[in-house]
């Protein structure tokens, strides 16, 4: 046998395996197609900086536009808020010649079981007159009334202290009272000085200290004209028999109207028409209307931040691409496949993006949170549009890439070179 006999096998094999290799396709891995990718914008730093800010500015006005009216959105629905929004008022009705219904002494109580509701308290008249000196005199009474308080009565109504301090539970036990803003008015008392003798009230046989006046409120104005007296005092030196003639409750704006329609059955059952429950004021459909007008804002702004983001995303890479087709034809005759091409532009335009967006959404997030800390406002940045932003911005990169990066891929090594 002669020698090329014997290494014909051989060749026939070395040529089989040649093959094999030559067919078999080259995959890039996750971390080389990110290499490569980054490379592209290395190569190019000032046209991806430029490229970058543009996408930057395009999350950066997302944010702002979100972030922005949800400051001011906060900063209204607390003032709204203020006015009442999510609190309820029930009291007995008062029908012509009838005497009125007598609240149960658990009512607010009662009304605390209602599932929505977060706070009760409750006050009394105990019907008591207020005078300055021990003399039966007529014409010393003031037409003030005495009513017997909780001492979580502030936080029901938004009132708080002007000059000395409210009842609280170490105190109403005590013969201790406190003004409404017009009831000290009316008494003569301005304010309350540090270190001198505490003024005197005489509510029925008993004389009372005036421990502290309180703000005007609002948001229940007959409270001004009132003298507040702890619940136990009351019940121990007036002879209150502790049946509440005012309930208060507080629930969120989104529950207001469900605790309403339970709230008189819930403080008396047996003839819950006999109760009357204060609508909530009308900032309540103010406060609704501006939530559901700043909702509108916000889609309609995102969605404008996010196509001017898209748009110059797509621009950018399409022009990079006519001005890469010469590279492209290179790595195409070097070997390079169509996948290789179309992974290296999607990943450039990823990166870009994702770059772009993170740096844009920190500088609306600063600038945001500086505007509203101008505007005395709360700063409020919407997580969710935060993420949503970021997302949506890397979502429309992808999709911006993919035309300039099918294109690229469609490009024969012969077409690239030829470009000039």
């Amino acid at each position: 046998m002669s020698s090329d006999d014997r290494t014909q096998p051989l060749r026939r094999a070395t040529a089989r395996h040649g093959r094999a290799r030559t067919a078999q396709v080259v995959r890039l891995g996750p971390v080389d197609l990110i290499r490569v990718g980054v490379m592209g914008l290395r190569m190019r730093k000032v046209r991806a900086l430029l490229s970058a800010l543009g996408i930057s500015v395009g999350v950066a006005t997302l944010v702002l536009v979100t972030a922005v009216p949800a400051s001011s959105q906060q900063a209204l629905l607390d003032r709204l808020t203020a006015l009442g929004t999510d609190r309820l008022k029930a009291q007995p009705l008062v029908p012509e010649g009838q005497k009125p219904i007598e609240l149960p002494s658990q009512a607010a109580d009662m009304a605390a079981w209602i599932g929505p509701v977060t706070a009760t308290s409750e006050v009394a008249n105990t019907h008591r007159t207020v005078r300055r000196t021990e003399a039966d005199n007529p014409d010393d009474t003031a037409a003030l009334t005495v009513l017997a308080t909780r001492p979580d009565l502030l936080d029901l109504v938004g009132g708080s202290v002007r000059t000395g301090h409210f009842i609280d539970a170490g105190t109403a036990a005590l013969p201790r009272v406190v003004l409404g803003y017009q009831a000290a008015r009316t008494l003569g008392f301005d304010r309350l000085t540090v270190g001198a003798d505490a003024p005197l009230l005489r509510l029925g046989d008993r004389w009372f200290t005036v421990t502290g006046i309180l703000d005007p409120m609002p948001l229940d104005p007959d409270l001004e004209l009132s003298v507040f007296v702890g619940w136990s005092a009351a019940r121990r030196y007036l002879g209150f028999d502790g049946h509440p003639t005012v309930v208060y409750a507080k629930a969120p704006d989104r529950a207001i109207d469900s605790v309403k329609s339970v709230l008189a059955a819930t403080v008396y059952p047996p003839l819950p028409s006999f109760v009357s429950v204060t609508n909530p004021s009308d900032a309540l459909k103010a406060q609704r209307a501006a939530r559901s007008t700043y909702s509108t804002l916000y889609v309609a702004l995102a969605g404008i931040a996010l196509a001017v983001g898209g748009i110059g995303v797509a621009n950018t890479m399409y022009i990079s691409v006519l001005e890469r087709r010469r590279e492209i034809g290179l790595r195409r005759a070097l070997g390079a496949g169509r996948g290789h091409i179309r992974g290296q532009f999607l990943t450039e335009s990823v990166v870009l993006t994702l770059l772009g967006a993170c740096g844009g959404a920190a500088i609306g997030t600063a600038c945001a949170t500086a505007y509203a800390v101008l505007q005395g406002w709360p700063v409020v940045i919407p997580l969710g549009m935060f993420a949503g932003g970021v997302g949506a911005a890397l979502a429309v990169g992808v999709l911006a890439g993919v035309y300039p990066a099918v294109s690229a891929s469609r490009l024969t090594p012969t077409e690239a070179l030829a470009t000039t």
